[in-house]
């Protein structure tokens, strides 16, 4: 038996490789092999932004890694980090079994995201209780964090540098004398409407993100947006930033800054719908666009975890 309390540290996951983007997208779609067409096309994209070397997972480990480094300046030998994700190994499942191995009997789960959604952060949440409750393994989940002090201050950091870098842009783009309309856009991936019928938080709670950093980054002029919506029958929540952009150019704007706050890291909804995409469709209506940095392991991030995972460590036991 161990005295250390395991942190399960959960995220979406990517593929290793580009050898395991099939059995990843497989996972995605249940057991579902994709079509030769849908396979190409997500290998496509994988291949545009990383050109055949794969970097995505090695910027989670250094998350979980950072982790445990401010866990262990908070209070030295108490916690010990676990990944778990959810489409690809280790698994959820495997993060919590490796923790019984190690002879863990508390625990705190805590997922790479800060916003909570029943569909999202709450079925990994989910997940990780049950195979702890299998195992033994007492366990307190980290639903959110985010209106956390030090997340708003790093979001805010990152929306002033890259309105700096948007007005650089824009002069570059259209002249010295560029004095043209900007408009700062939050965004997160879309999920079902649904989600609206069941008083889920994830929308208020995005929507409390993202006034908050525009109050303190100054920023008056903004809106919010969605992105990356999956391709099912169901109305997924819009509009998709590419209308909004769309709408904005419309509208007389010349410039926007795109914060994808519902995200932490660069993968491939960043790197590809926003960075390739976006930013391929704003240069075709004749407007400037940047987006803001990835929190990655920013140490104001990683205080912000870290901070969660110890206030969620005092209610082992009594939820």
């Amino acid at each position: 038996m161990s005295n250390k309390i395991g942190v399960l540290v959960m995220s979406y996951g990517t593929p290793q490789s580009m050898d395991d983007v099939e059995a990843y997208y497989t996972h995605i779609r249940r057991g579902h092999a994709p079509t030769p067409e849908q396979l190409e096309e997500l290998r496509g994209r994988y291949e545009a932004i990383v050109g055949g070397v794969f970097p995505l997972r090695e910027n989670t480990d250094r998350q979980v890694a950072s982790l445990q480094d401010k866990l262990e300046q908070l209070a030295p030998g108490r916690y010990a980090c676990y990944q778990g994700l959810k489409h690809a190994q280790p698994y959820i499942e495997d993060g919590v079994q490796r923790m019984a191995e190690d002879g863990i009997t508390e625990a705190v789960s805590i997922v790479l995201a800060p916003h909570y959604s029943i569909m999202s952060v709450g079925s990994y949440n989910k997940r990780a209780k049950e195979k702890a409750a299998e195992l033994g393994i007492a366990m307190s989940c980290v639903d959110s964090y985010h209106l956390h002090p030090k997340l708003i201050e790093a979001l805010t950091d990152r929306v002033k540098d890259a309105l700096r870098k948007l007005a650089d842009t824009a002069k570059h783009e259209r002249g010295e004398s560029f004095d043209g309309r900007m408009k700062v856009l939050f965004s997160a991936h879309s999920l079902p409407e649904k989600i609206r019928e069941m008083n889920d938080p994830y929308e208020r709670q995005l929507l409390e993100t993202s006034a908050a950093v525009a109050e303190a980054a100054g920023v008056t002029d903004w809106q919010f947006t969605w992105q990356s919506a999956g391709r099912t029958r169901e109305p997924w929540l819009g509009p998709d930033v590419l209308d909004t952009l769309r709408t904005l150019r419309e509208e007389g704007y010349d410039a926007a800054l795109v914060a994808p706050i519902g995200f932490v890291s660069d993968h491939l909804e960043v790197l590809y719908d926003l960075d390739i995409e976006a930013k391929a469709f704003t240069a075709e209506i004749g407007m400037s666009m940047e987006r803001t940095a990835m929190l990655n392991s920013d140490p104001f991030y990683m205080e912000t975890l870290a901070d969660s995972v110890v206030e969620a460590a005092s209610k082992i036991g009594t939820e």
